[in-house]
């Protein structure tokens, strides 16, 4: 097993320990430091974990927290998997087997008459 490499993004929880606990809270803080978002992108980086995110709303979001980089975005290491083929051997060619699906389980092709 392989360890891998995840983080926890804790913008919800250090807004609400500031008393922030709307996404609309937020908005105009980013446009006073000259981070102009839409009120989806907002929404979005306060209620899921983004995968991209600009320096410059990092440095923002830190400065309206008054917090550290340590306390928003928490490193944490996941247990990969060995990769496995639906018989349970390894897969042979080293990268990860697919995630299980339908597999053998297909519709019936329809037939029009």
């Amino acid at each position: 097993m392989t360890a891998k490499l995840d983080y926890q993004w804790h913008l919800r929880e250090l807004m609400a320990a500031r008393g922030m606990f709307s996404t609309t809270d937020l908005r105009p803080l980013l446009a006073e430091r000259g981070i102009n978002l839409s009120a989806s992108q907002v929404f979005r980086l306060v209620a899921e974990k983004p995968e991209r995110l600009s320096m410059k709303t990092l440095m923002a979001l830190l400065d309206i927290l008054g917090c550290r980089m340590e306390e928003l975005i928490e490193p944490v290491r996941t247990r990969g998997r060995q990769n496995r083929t639906a018989s349970g051997e390894t897969a042979p060619d080293g990268t990860d087997a697919p995630e299980p699906g339908v597999g053998s389980f297909r519709p019936k092709r329809a037939r029009i008459l």
